[in-house]
């Protein structure tokens, strides 16, 4: 099933690496956002999750990209993709808060740092970035 491999490819990439438990992937926020995910021959090789908020704003969440697929444009295509959803259903700009590690990717997609935000898992820095779209 779709959602089983959407949930299974968050868990892996964004919470088993630091011990964290199955179910932690998902949150109350998943039955009324925008999901998206980018298959390759059938099998899913990214995730990433669009919230609607208030005041014009979008939120991008859960982003990840299996291991071997990192670096080929996958994540490229979910933000064009969720940006484009975004601004469709009314909102100019996106927030998200990513980890420190993943600066450079998303700087590239034209997002600048706001500040710096929480300490994930008690080792993982993420920053609060926007884009104005």
């Amino acid at each position: 099933m779709e959602w089983d491999s959407y949930y299974d490819l968050r868990y892996r990439i964004l919470r088993q690496p630091w011990n964290q438990p199955r179910g932690s992937e998902r949150n109350e926020g998943d039955y009324s956002a925008i999901h998206a995910a980018y298959f390759q021959n059938g099998v899913i090789k990214g995730v990433a999750r669009l919230d609607l908020m208030d005041n014009e704003i979008g939120q991008i969440r859960f982003m990840a990209v299996e291991t071997d697929s990192q670096g080929k444009r996958i994540g490229e295509k979910l933000m064009v993709h969720l940006e484009d959803l975004a601004f469709q259903n009314g909102r100019r700009k996106i927030i998200l808060h990513a980890r420190e590690i993943a600066l450079g990717f998303y700087q590239k997609l034209g997002y600048e740092i706001v500040e710096k935000s929480h300490l994930l898992f008690g080792e993982i820095q993420h920053y609060l970035m926007e884009k104005a779209i």
